[in-house]
């Protein structure tokens, strides 16, 4: 008897009337009818050539099903039984690895006391051996950090710069001096620096404003939504709402900021979940262009914590709006919804990722005593730490780091057909439930896979009846990672 085939660990999904596959090496592929009917009889059991042959002669001559087989043998979604999958190649990046994106912690302290901070809360990891680390950043580490940012840049002609706290704003005499010095400095190197700066938006002043405007200064704005749910967590030190304070604030910088995206994000607890009504309030009537939302990061026992339930109410609301986003790019009009554009770009490029994000490698974040980190989330922390914006990026532990955390090590998620747009979720996320940065997120794991279900299902949409819309991501240059939160 010839060999028995089983299908690859493989995603089957419909878009457009029409049948798809989605591999692990994250190509898509359209089913014909034949190639439809081999795999609903593999995925039932293994069989063999003359076994499928067999079943399905009634239906498609021999020669069309054989090619429609070698065809799923070639892209390696079928495969014999007894035929062990080739080991994931585990590729690390050349080294010195450019850096593209630099977030500068500009102070670790701020005027708001949000209940969920990760900067503040119980989980937090941002400790330093001698308790010692400056609450703000000097000038002088300022200008070694943009130094640092443009000499680790190496070839790229563009390095991301995002201006980062505690709240940010409170340091803002650094802020004052450190992006006219970057600006200069690039102009000299024959490089271009494009800044983003994350605030809480209370301490967006008039002249403020200005700075932001006449600097042309992407802006993140973290807000959490109308005010039931922006004032449950997002409050002064005395326990004060800040929406009141924010909200004018905010829309004075949309009214004047037009140069520059002005971005919301938002953060999802299981006290502010009503994702639709947060979605509404942020862009029909505050006035946003782009929201996007991500689950608070904390440890398990926190009331606000998203557990079980919590997960497939946000899945359900956000499927509601990558409906609405389809919807409207069928149409090619624009819609605000963030997270599932992101997404699109990635599967459309035929992202297949080694890392869940840039930590480490082409993103790093800065401390406010120059300690390099692998991300803003990580600042300060001796534990994580890659370097120093005087001495450099340690290659001896980023190496060391990279080897680790590849997704090839992380086994429960080599058989997971999510894996090439996950990677095993965030570093951080991965500290604060799992104790160790190297963990998969597997609390997250059916979220991820329903969500990337969701994604999957639009694209091929759009594929089949607006393609024109999926080219806008062509050759486009994207960092989410500068969007810090």
């Amino acid at each position: 008897m010839s060999e028995r085939l089983r299908t690859r660990h493989l995603h089957r999904f419909e878009a457009a009337g029409k049948a798809f596959l989605y591999l692990q090496s994250a190509a898509i592929f359209a089913l014909d009818d034949a190639s439809r009917a081999i795999l609903d009889l593999l995925e039932a059991e293994p069989r063999s050539r003359h076994e499928m042959q067999t079943a399905l002669a009634a239906r498609w001559p021999t020669d069309e099903l054989e090619e429609s087989l070698d065809e799923l043998v070639k892209v390696e979604a079928v495969a014999p039984v007894d035929q062990a999958p080739a080991p994931m190649p585990k590729i690390i990046p050349l080294e010195p690895f450019p850096l593209t994106t630099m977030v500068m912690n500009v102070t670790n302290q701020c005027n708001l006391a949000c209940a969920y901070c990760y900067e503040y809360g119980e989980d937090k990891i941002v400790e330093t051996a001698n308790g010692a680390q400056p609450k703000f950043m000097s000038e002088e580490t300022a200008t070694q950090s943009v130094d640092f940012m443009l000499r680790e840049a190496g070839p790229n002609k563009v390095v991301h710069m995002t201006l980062f706290g505690g709240e940010t704003l409170l340091n803002l005499p650094v802020l004052k001096i450190a992006i006219p010095y970057a600006r200069q400095r690039a102009m000299e190197a024959g490089k271009r620096v494009e800044f983003n700066l994350t605030t809480n938006a209370t301490l967006l002043k008039p002249d403020v404003v200005d700075f932001l405007v006449e600097n042309d200064v992407a802006v993140t704005i973290s807000i959490d939504g109308p005010p039931e749910m922006q004032d449950t967590f997002r409050v002064f030190r005395s326990g004060a709402g800040s929406y009141d304070v924010a909200m004018p604030k905010i829309k004075e910088l949309l009214r004047r900021h037009r140069t520059k995206p002005i971005g919301a994000r938002v953060t999802l607890t299981s006290k502010t979940l009503d994702v639709g009504r947060i979605f509404r309030h942020l862009t029909d009537e505050v006035g946003f262009r782009e929201v996007g939302f991500a689950p608070v990061t904390t440890s398990p026992d926190r009331q606000y914590a998203i557990e079980d339930g919590g997960f497939d109410t946000m899945l359900g609301q956000f499927r509601t709006l990558a409906e609405e986003f389809r919807d409207h790019a069928l149409e090619n009009r624009h819609h605000a919804f963030a997270n599932v554009k992101d997404t699109l770009e990635e599967i459309h490029k035929g992202a297949n990722k080694a890392y869940p994000c840039g930590a480490g490698l082409g993103l790093i974040g800065v401390a406010t005593d120059g300690q390099v980190a692998l991300c803003h989330r990580f600042a300060g922390s001796d534990e994580h730490t890659m370097g120093t914006v005087d001495g450099g990026i340690d290659r001896e532990r980023q190496a060391e780091f990279l080897d680790r955390h590849h997704v090839a090590r992380k086994t429960d998620c080599r058989t997971c057909w999510a894996r090439p747009l996950c990677a095993g979720g965030c570093y951080h996320e991965a500290q604060t439930r799992y104790g160790a940065t190297d963990a998969p997120n597997l609390h997250y794991c059916d979220w991820i896979r329903e969500w990337t279900d969701v994604c999957l299902r639009i694209y091929g949409e759009l594929a089949e009846r607006n393609p024109a819309y999926l080219a806008r991501f062509e050759g486009r240059v994207t960092d989410e990672a500068s969007q810090a939160s």
